[in-house]
This record gives structure tokens, sequence and C-alpha cells, in this order.
């Protein structure tokens, strides 16, 4: 059995389990940190492995463009290349048609596009795709996706869905073909979409059951604009619909409370670049809210970050030695502060875990979200899309 369920939580649709890979396994709910070109942004593999990083997501679309697959595949494969051990999931790609909009044209076959480095023409299909995460050697491959904008008519979500779904089918036959053969059996993590409307990710998730085989499923199209409140109420009714022998993965969240508010709507597996990207932006989290780097109030402050993290950071500098690295833009500030706030992200994820494990979910989230003094910081935009 891939996907172990060891617990439920009596008020919620929370979860905790076991996903089994070939690289080990990954206890679940999980935060997974996007190295999106084969690298955590601001963090080497060591600092990984002493996060304890058990699984993280690349994206096929970005390295397929630079280094190339074919780099990649004479490396060794991701794992190599990068010099990680652990479980790697790679996107497919299926964001960027949505936010390279410009860029590209869509047919029933694929996806052509223009390169956002140099404007070569490119040409994706379900079936290259799965070429492509294959000969990188991730670990669970997802299916090529066309993620619709938010806002958007019911009608361009059922088209879009629909796509999807054939596909997905495709993307199945190209995967049975090739796992079948591999010493380390990759898993298929196959994309639904169906915007913001709940009935269209009831009927994806019907679809996708009655069509392949898969190990754990995807739930792409959130985080694209919409209010908070529409993502979990859509969540929550697409979780519903999905088997509870596998772990469900939701795409590009990740903030100290969606983490919270997603495995209360049933979901085990998240990633975003979120915590990198703000580091980068001179924002570290706590479990109280934010401290902003270049403000007045950081220039003295010689407590730690958060007084309650056990991080290396927060044990050897203070508040008004960062905010020192990142008014003079020191590069150092960018490592450090990344490894606070993915250290965070991780050691939150834990102790949702052990709350399930132990009956007390429900509690935990709510003496969690208590405590926010203030609302997570803005994203930013300088990471690739």
């Amino acid at each position: 059995m891939a996907f172990e369920l060891l617990a439920r939580d009596a008020k919620t649709l929370a979860r905790a389990g076991v996903l089994h890979t070939s690289r080990g396994p990954v206890e679940t709910p999980v935060f997974m940190p996007v190295a999106t070109q084969a690298t955590v942004k601001a963090l080497t593999s060591a600092d990984l492995a002493e996060l304890g990083v058990k699984a993280i997501l690349a994206n096929a679309y970005h390295l397929y463009l630079r280094p190339g697959t074919a780099v990649v595949e004479k490396a060794g494969g991701l794992h190599a290349f990068m010099n990680y051990p652990g479980a790697i999931l790679t996107d497919s790609g299926g964001f960027q048609v949505m936010s390279l909009a410009g860029l590209r044209s869509l047919d029933d076959d694929g996806v052509t596009f223009k390169s956002h480095l140099d404007g070569s023409p490119h040409r994706l299909t379900p079936e290259s795709v799965i070429d492509i995460e294959d000969r990188l050697g991730a670990d669970m491959w997802t299916s090529l996706d066309e993620c619709p904008p938010y806002p958007c008519s019911e009608q361009e979500a059922l088209r879009a869905l629909e796509r999807t779904q054939r596909w997905t089918e495709r993307a199945w036959a190209a995967f049975s073909l090739r796992a079948e053969h591999k010493p380390r059996r990759p898993m298929f993590f196959p994309i639904i979409q169906g915007s913001l409307y709940p009935a269209l990710r009831r009927e994806a998730a019907e679809r996708l059951r009655a069509a392949v085989e898969f190990d754990g499923v995807s739930l792409g199209g959130f985080s694209v604009g919409e209010p908070k409140a529409m993502t979990w109420e859509v969540v929550a009714a697409t979780t519903h619909h999905l088997p509870e022998d596998k772990p469900r993965y939701l795409m590009g969240v990740g903030t100290p409370q969606d983490l919270w508010d997603a495995v209360a709507c049933g979901v085990d597996m998240l990633d975003c670049v979120w915590p990198t990207r703000v580091a980068r932006h001179g924002w570290a989290v706590t479990r109280t809210g934010k401290v902003a780097l270049g403000s007045a109030a950081a220039r003295e402050d010689f407590s730690p970050v958060d007084p309650s993290c056990a991080c290396k950071v927060c044990k050897t500098h203070s508040r008004a030695y960062l905010a020192h690295l990142y008014r003079t833009k020191e590069l150092s500030v960018h490592s450090l502060v990344s490894y606070h706030n993915v250290h965070l992200l991780l050691d939150i994820a834990r102790e949702i875990r052990r709350s399930i494990l132990e009956g007390r979910f429900a509690e935990a989230r709510a003496r969690f979200l208590a405590a926010r003094e203030n609302p997570s910081p803005p994203a930013g935009d300088d990471e690739p899309t």
C-alpha cells in the first residue's frame, strides 16, 4: 500500500498518514519546499538534510528549458544532480500554461509556447511531459493540465476540466508503459481542475476515478487570486469525493495558516514558494505573525526572530543582526531567513500531524489561529512562475 492512513480528526476532515515512496516514508500532513529549478532558493542540499526535508517539488517546465532534460539525465537524474536523496514530485507545467498566457497557444493535443527565457518555440503534450518527468528521474509525476484563471465562467472551467481529463488519460497511458520497467517505481499524481465550482470539482473527481489508476491526486487551480474562504469551501467539497486511501496534494498553497486550514479540509500534502520568497523580501515568519526586517523596530531588537523556534538561526542570531544584513543587502540574509522560514513551516506541519494522531487537531488549530497577531506578508514577484 502506497499510502497508509493512520488517524482522522473527529471534528474536521484532517487526516494523518504515511506515504511510502521508493525514497523512504513521507509522514503526512507534509509541507514540501519548492525547488523550482533543482534548488530551494537560498538553501543547500545540506540545509535540506539538516531541516529533515523528506519531499520537495521541482518544476518539469523550468528544468526542461534550463538546464535541459538531457543535462539532468546525464547527471544521473534530479537526485544526483542536486544531491538530494528524498522524494521529488515534479509539477507538469500546467500552471505556466495559465500564467504565461501571452506566450502560448492551446489546442486539444497540447500546448505550443515560446520560452520566457529566449523566445524559442516549444511544444508540450501529455506524453512529452511524462517523458520529461521520466528523464528527470522524479518519484511522483503529475499530468499536463489546463489551469483556468480566476475568475472564469463555469463554461470556461468545464472546457478546461474536460481537456485536462483527456490529457490525464493520455498521460496515464504513457506513464503505465514506463513505470512498470523502473527499478524504482514512480507514482502517478494526476491533476484535477474545475476552478471554484464545487459541482465541477465533483465531476472531475468522479471522472478521474472512473478513467485511470493513480497513487495520489493533485488539486490544481487554487491560489490563483480567489478569496481564501472560497478556496477552503471548494477544497473541502473536492476532497469529499476523493478516495480515502489516496493522498491529496494541494498545489501552490503554504502559509502557516494555510497549512492548518488546508489540512482541516482533508489535504495531506502542500507545497509553496512562499517561505523563501518572503524571506528575500525581508520578512521573517513567526508563529504569531511576521517580523519586517526593514522596519525601524527591528534595528535594535536583540531577541531571536521567534523565541519559540529551535532552528539554528533563532539560536544564534538576533532580529537586529538580520535587519542589519537586510539593510546592507548582504546575501547571507536570504539563506538565514529562508532557513528559518522553511523550518517554521516544517515544524508547523509536524505539529499538525501530532495533533491529529493525539486527537486534538481542532483545539490545536483554534489555539494557533487565535495567537496570530497579524496577517501573512505578501509573496512578492521575483520568482519564476
